[in-house]
């Protein structure tokens, strides 16, 4: 069963956290993340895209980064901004957007239960992006973002929460995005590492790259360590556990950039044998087996065949434009590494796509319905893997409230 416990990080005080807590570093760019750090040196991006701190121009996988990363790192608890634990904590963690709030348990994760598929992988990783942060952590000795898990939803787990949020929380601050984050802070939580061990497996909903990379860390400690016991900080990794029924998740879609030399009118032609297809549809499908196609200034229904013969993967939506449209229609035959496809969150909304398509930065878009939790954890428990892109979450977890070290 799933091995969660409690850990003796590092954390802000109350009135530092909002300084500090950033957003994941995947979702930004180099650019971005200097911005968003700019006139804040408190900011945990200086630690997790070290490379805003390094003169213009750095390659951000070069050595100067990643000693960058560690300096700022080192300063950040030099400084008194991130301080250590008293005493081994569990902590609650809820985000809160608009109508949506969700909340999860803040623990550490063994690093067996990764390898052993108790936490159940859906997506690839991709090599440069595991070994960036393979180094970080292994540089840092930290966890500094935490992995985004979920798992089926658990009466007692959920009364647990519920008996904890209770109390006043240790942070309570509302992110320049606008989304609320609250957190509680349980000293001990062994009632939460016993009720956890009743629990058969979880999944990783967002950060396959860290799981990754923090289990090929521990494993690189443990082969070096001649006394390796298993009892060991290495051995764990930071996560949240949300239930599933409390996740949401948004559309990704996508944009092409050229129609693989057919005029407008020749690719529709060739999408409506293979699709029933109405005009002036919405732009935004409003359930499963559809999707919304940008073309030539006007949205495109399009009515996906039944698929409920095929296996969990060939059924996603995603899986079906990929197959019938992006890879025989448009030659986009690895997304992974196509440089003619681009993938935006639904965050972004679907005016996004119009102006990109409309300031000719694409020649066709493609809006999705979100893929479910409950494909997700179907196709994971499957051993199968999603097509890249297939999930995008909101609200995103802040880095920089917890942090694990080892």
């Amino acid at each position: 069963m799933l091995k969660i416990r409690s850990f003796q990080g590092l954390r802000p005080s109350a009135d530092l956290v909002a300084d500090v807590a950033c957003v994941p570093y995947d979702v930004i760019d180099s650019q971005e993340a200097a911005a968003l750090a700019a006139g804040n040196p408190s900011s945990l991006l200086h630690v997790d895209r070290a490379e805003i701190d390094c003169p213009p121009g750095t390659d951000i996988h070069s050595d100067a980064v990643y000693a960058k990363a560690v300096e700022n790192f080192q300063k950040l608890q030099k400084d008194g901004v991130l301080e250590r634990e008293s005493t081994p904590c569990i902590y609650l963690y809820e985000l809160t957007m608009g109508t949506h709030t969700q909340t999860g348990i803040a623990a550490v994760c063994n690093i067996e239960d990764y390898e052993n598929d108790l936490i159940k992988k859906h997506e690839k990783t991709r090599k440069d992006k595991e070994d960036d942060r393979t180094r970080l952590v292994g540089d840092l000795r930290a966890n500094t973002g935490p992995i985004f898990l979920t798992y089926r939803d658990d009466a007692q787990i959920d009364a647990l929460v519920d008996s904890a949020r209770k109390e006043t929380p240790l942070f309570d601050f509302v992110a320049p995005d606008g989304i609320s984050h609250k957190v509680w802070r349980i000293e001990g939580g062994e009632a939460f590492t016993r009720a956890f061990a009743k629990i058969p497996c979880s999944y990783v909903a967002d950060g396959h790259h860290r799981t990754a990379s923090a289990a090929r860390v521990g494993k690189e400690l443990r082969e070096k360590n001649p006394s390796h016991s298993g009892s060991e900080d290495y051995n764990w990794f930071l996560a949240v556990l949300f239930p599933a029924t409390q996740l949401k998740i948004l559309p990704y879609n996508r944009i092409v950039a050229d129609l693989n030399g057919r005029s407008q009118e020749e690719f529709l032609a060739a999408v409506k044998e293979k699709f029933a297809v109405s005009e002036n549809a919405s732009d935004s499908p409003d359930a499963p087996g559809k999707i919304s196609m940008f073309l030539g200034g006007k949205w495109y229904g399009l009515q996906i065949p039944d698929q409920s013969h095929a296996d969990p993967v060939s059924r996603l939506d995603v899986s079906v434009l990929q197959n019938e449209i992006l890879a025989p229609l448009l030659g986009i035959d690895d997304p992974r590494t196509s440089q003619r496809i681009d993938f935006v969150g639904g965050i972004r909304g679907t005016k996004e796509l119009v102006q990109r398509v409309e300031n000719g930065r694409g020649a066709i878009a493609f809006s999705m319905f979100p893929t479910t939790v409950d494909q997700l954890m179907d196709i994971a428990d499957a051993g199968q893997i999603m097509p890249p892109k297939s999930t995008w979450f909101e609200p995103k977890l802040r880095s920089g409230l917890f942090i694990h070290t080892f």
